[in-house]
């Protein structure tokens, strides 16, 4: 019997290792092709010319390698590795800018992000760095945030409570350990426990690299869980684990308090997800020197050195299906014309619902396959996004490089669940959560760019039932009772930030906001998502992420991104980057790790 178990044993490992150490097709990290770095370009004109290259039938290349769907960092990230080892890649966007959620747009003077408000794990020796630098030749550069980075605001103006979070292991708990005195152990086991879960999400993409028969065996038999600390804590709610730690009601609140950042509330979010993270941030937070939209303007030079093309204002309307059902190009509509681009590739950056309910013909859809993957997802919650664009200096305004999250109270579950249920009048006056950050604040190059002027972004959550009559009326020009609607959100949200930021209620000259529609108009999210497929626990079981994987049961059509993998800029490009093992036939994630030692080792010798 034991003999049976070891040599079965045995015999994964084998396929296991075959699969993860595989290298048969060429490799994009396979030299550092980092260049010294060129003079920042500030003139929008310019800019221009690189990030908003509208279709045309005559600017599509010849003899294309791939089609890819989208322009979000998971659609330009992909491009980009395949453009490295020398695949023609045309990206399509239906925007009139590339770079999805990294796009940033202007309004009377004011230069706002849409989605990059801090990235983590940016020192230069791991390897999400050494990705971006790859995917951009060396050209995106970053500042860090203050430390603290997050401030955590708890309780109404009379009874305020703030929370800073600091970056560093060691600094993050003693500095929670002065706030919270005798909830030493609670501080420390829920950091082992965070880290500890975090590590282990690589068992994700093995599951997704394994061949699918392998990964579900690994998923029936239970291994899956036995064998990965990722996936034991997955099925765990962030408040249960959480709530036994502590009986402390303020402390239970801040180490919950990210949960924003992948849209679920406590009770409904993975512990699991939300150690990634805790994880993602203990070494600091950076943003983008120049604004979120430097990343797609270094990139779409290496897709173009390459023979391919990033073309806006091009929706793809459906995929093209041979006879045998196999994807053999796109549908862009053009005007009321259908422009036909053939590929022997199609890579979707769309999301897992644009993709297979919209982008697909109706029998192709009710494909039991698909049907499989389309009942383990569900749609993620809106956004709702508001831009203040202030007259003065960060130092004026007492702005700095960090971010507020704001809670009305401590009592997290109960605020967002209220809010959410609620009707639209009513949740209009409430804010269970609001994150407020200061873009002009963090990015070095702005007082050069824009003088004398600020912005504030603020996001939180909205339902898109409260504002889907509206969804088919002009984007500039929707209706009296929207506008209203919106501004009585506005209206409750700036009293909150004007509590938080005092000197700015006398010098807002703009604010606007972003509601689920915007979204779905602007960056093509369904039902105004801004984090994809929703982010509870029922997505981080094993079963789901074994089958929803880069291949698509359409032959040579796959899929990148969020909804890959999971949410943000790194869940995107770790999309990106399973896309890219399956199509390549190599392990992406191990070479960039490879790469990210020896860049290490060789920085570690000039120094010597």
């Amino acid at each position: 019997m034991w003999i049976a178990v070891v040599l079965i044993s045995l015999a994964l490992v084998a396929i296991v290792f075959k699969y993860l150490w595989r290298t048969p097709g060429p490799n994009p990290f396979d030299i550092d092709t980092r260049e010294p770095l060129k003079p920042m370009v500030f003139d929008r004109k310019l800019k221009n010319k690189v990030l908003k290259q509208g279709f045309l039938a005559s600017k599509v290349p010849q003899d294309l390698d791939a089609i890819v769907v989208g322009s979000g960092i998971g659609g330009l990230a992909i491009a980009v590795l395949l453009a490295k080892v020398g695949k023609k890649v045309l990206v399509l966007e239906q925007h009139d800018r590339a770079g999805g959620c990294c796009h940033t747009f202007t309004e009377q003077g004011f230069e706002f992000d849409v989605g990059i408000h801090y990235i983590g794990e940016l020192q230069h020796h791991r390897q999400l760095r050494c990705v971006i630098d790859q995917l951009t030749n060396g050209q995106l550069q970053w500042e860090p945030l203050d430390n603290p980075y997050d401030k955590v605001v708890l309780g109404p103006p009379e009874n305020r409570r703030i929370y800073p979070i600091y970056s560093g292991r060691k600094r993050y708990m003693d500095e929670l350990k002065k706030c919270f005195p005798g909830e030493e152990k609670a501080i420390e086991e829920y950091v082992r426990l965070c880290m500890k879960v975090g590590k282990g999400v690589w068992f994700v993409g093995l599951l997704k690299l394994l061949p699918i028969p392998l990964a579900k065996f690994l998923v029936y038999t239970g291994l899956a869980k036995r064998l990965s600390v990722f996936f034991r804590y997955a099925s765990r709610s962030l408040t249960d684990v959480v709530n036994e730690l502590t009986q402390n009601k303020d402390l239970r609140a801040v180490l919950c308090y990210i949960f924003g950042t992948y849209g679920k509330m406590p009770k409904e979010a993975s512990f699991s997800m939300h150690s990634l993270l805790v994880c993602h941030f203990m070494n600091g937070a950076w943003y983008p020197k120049g604004g979120a939209s430097e990343i797609a303007y270094h990139m779409i030079p290496i897709i173009e050195k390459a023979g391919g093309a990033v073309l806006v204002r091009a929706p793809v309307n459906r995929i093209l299906l041979n006879d045998a059902k196999e994807a053999i190009g796109v549908s862009v509509l053009k005007g009321q014309e259908e422009v036909h681009i053939h590929a022997p590739m199609v890579i979707s950056d769309a999301g897992i619902f644009n993709t297979y309910q919209h982008l697909l013909p109706k029998d192709v859809q009710i494909m039991p396959a698909i049907q499989k993957q389309l009942s383990m997802v569900q749609h993620g919650d809106g956004g709702l996004s508001i831009f203040i664009g202030l007259d003065g200096t960060k130092e004026e305004l007492d702005l700095k490089a960090d971010n507020f999250i704001i809670f009305p109270e401590n009592n997290l579950d109960e605020l967002v669940e209220g809010y959410m249920k609620g009707n639209r009048e009513e949740s209009s006056k409430t804010n269970p959560m609001i994150f407020v950050a200061s873009p002009s604040a963090k990015d070095p190059t702005w007082p050069e760019r824009k003088p004398g002027k600020s912005t504030l972004t603020v996001v939180s959550f909205a339902n898109y039932e409260w504002f889907e009559e509206w969804k088919d009326d002009k984007i500039k020009n929707r209706s009296t009772d929207y506008k209203e609607l919106k501004q009585a959100f506005i209206n409750n949200i700036l009293e909150a930030v004007t509590e938080i930021f005092p000197k700015i209620k006398d010098r807002i000259e703009f604010v606007d906001a972003g509601t689920p529609i915007t979204n779905q108009h602007y960056i093509a999210a369904p039902k105004g998502e801004i984090y994809g497929a929703d982010h509870g626990i029922p997505r981080f079981s094993p079963e789901l992420n074994a089958i929803i994987r880069p291949q698509t049961p359409v032959k040579n059509l796959f899929l990148t991104g969020q909804d890959m993998m999971m949410c943000g800029f790194a869940g995107a490009l770790a999309g990106a980057l399973t896309c890219g093992s399956v199509i390549l036939q190599r392990n992406l994630h191990l070479d960039a790790i490879s790469l990210a030692r020896k860049a290490k080792n060789c920085n570690n010798k000039k120094k010597e």
